[in-house]
């Protein structure tokens, strides 16, 4: 065998001739097999103990109801206590929990509570840090819906404070526990796919409700509602319901699009990976469809830039939020892409498809080969032969599918909320702390601040700070 031969074999010789997922499909160049295998992923997340654990509800919204469902699914932990400024909420939260629970349209008073081991934040965006901030020094636990921060600028506030009281913090985005998360994190490091080059993800949205203009109760009002402590550190402006109620449509309370889904997205790539986040983030965006009076993009596209480190080799991300889809396919995916595979991830599944280089380039077809001379032509081929052999068409073979789902009553929120009790019972480790969380916001929310400048916004995520 020539050393021009043996090179090549080296050079395209990698991971997959161990560990393909599937077998080669056939000795044709690029060729490929439809058929697939389908395992099922089991959660490996188990409760640890049944220690009661007694929750506060801040801010009883439509997440704030996932979440407190999903944490009383949770052995030991009972729901004492629910605050929102809309007191329909209130009223409703007695109706769903029961009259025993304490109500009120104050934090505070909640936070004062010594019936109250930990806290779930699920407020509008612009409130998170402070609540964070005065729950964990009121010594109470804390589950805070993503993004983590509003602002930048906000997240090592909630980080110091995490250092400083020693309570167990973690961000809502269940994506870090997720089983089709996690499956697809292992058969990277296994190098299935090769060395991974480039992540594409998306969350397409086509209706109102997608779109955030959630419904607002005919009884809103400034008598049934506390604006004023609503608005918070906002600017000031008269009472209106749509405000309260479709909050994430305004960068006064929110961080649209970007800081709603794509942190999701990032929180999803950053577990596969291992990345602690790009140093360049670039994007677009526009207001295209939903013109109703909100300021938030109702679409954004961003390009990022992951360098190389210990865990990973350099990759680009692009990513995502349509909230005026036309086609109506769903919500998330990530597309792990690399150098013999891919990775699709969609909801707590998966699909891996990977292909084997073959050891010789070949020639012909689309080449530069059928344009030289017969003479030349002739001497390539004795050539090609004695370096090579006699496998004229290189290519690739294309291997079998392998798909990978969770079981039909999977809940990734509630494997979730079961690693944030967890740590609290036995002091397990958390994942998606304040750190994490401040990771995966600061690159969202630098996909607004990168559209609205019109210009790349660079982040150090290691001293997780704006450059």
């Amino acid at each position: 065998m020539s050393n021009n031969r043996r090179n090549f074999i080296k050079n395209i010789g990698g991971s997959m001739a161990l560990l393909a997922v599937g077998n080669a499909a056939s000795a044709s160049s690029n060729t490929s097999n439809a058929s697939s295998s389908a395992s099922i992923l089991n959660s490996k997340i188990k409760v640890s103990a049944n220690d009661k654990i007694r929750i506060g509800l801040i801010g009883s919204g439509i997440i704030g109801h996932y979440d407190t469902d999903t944490a009383l699914k949770v052995p030991g932990v009972e729901l004492v206590a629910v605050c929102d400024l809309y007191k329909g909420r209130l009223e409703g939260a007695k109706e769903t929990w029961g009259n025993q629970i304490f109500t009120t349209q104050d934090y505070r008073e909640l936070l004062a509570r010594k019936d109250v081991d930990a806290v779930l934040i699920c407020t509008p965006d612009h409130w998170h840090q402070k609540i964070s901030i005065d729950a964990m020094r009121a010594g109470k636990h804390v589950y805070c819906e993503k993004p983590m921060v509003q602002k930048i600028e906000q997240g090592w506030g909630v980080i110091n404070a995490q250092k400083e009281t020693g309570k167990v913090f973690q961000v809502g985005s269940q994506m870090a526990s997720s089983v089709g998360i996690l499956e697809a994190k292992r058969l990277l490091a296994a190098g299935t796919i090769g060395d991974l080059t480039m992540v594409e993800s998306f969350c397409d949205r086509s209706d109102a409700r997608g779109a955030w203009n959630y419904s607002i109760p005919t009884d809103a009002s400034a008598e049934t509602i506390d604006f004023d402590t609503f608005l918070g550190t906002a600017p000031k402006v008269p009472f209106e319901a749509k405000r309260f109620f479709r909050w994430r449509n305004y960068g006064a309370y929110g961080t649209g699009a970007a800081g709603d889904l794509i942190v999701h997205l990032l929180t999803g790539i950053h577990t596969v990976t291992g990345a602690v986040g790009p140093e360049k983030i670039m994007s677009i965006a526009d207001l295209k469809l939903w013109k109703d009076g909100r300021d938030s993009f109702d679409i954004i596209n961003a390009v990022m830039n992951y360098k190389t480190t210990e865990k990973h080799n350099a990759f680009h991300v692009v990513t995502r939020v349509n909230l005026t889809d036309g086609e109506g396919k769903g919500p998330f995916g990530i597309k792990l892409i690399g150098t013999e595979g891919v990775i699709e991830s969609f909801g707590n599944g998966l699909v891996v498809k990977t292909l084997k280089r073959r050891a010789v380039p070949g020639y012909g077809g689309y080449d530069s080969f059928d344009s030289f001379s017969n003479k030349q032509k002739e001497d390539f081929k004795k050539w090609y032969a004695s370096e090579y052999g006699n496998d004229t068409e290189g290519g690739y073979d294309i291997n079998k599918e392998a798909k990978f789902e969770a079981p039909n009553n999977y809940d990734d929120r509630l494997d979730h909320m079961i690693v944030f009790f967890n740590a609290i019972r036995t002091g397990s480790k958390i994942y998606e702390d304040a750190s994490f969380g401040l990771r995966a916001a600061a690159p969202a929310i630098a996909c607004n601040l990168s559209a609205q400048q019109n210009k790349p916004i660079l982040w150090d995520p290691i001293g997780m700070k704006l450059v």
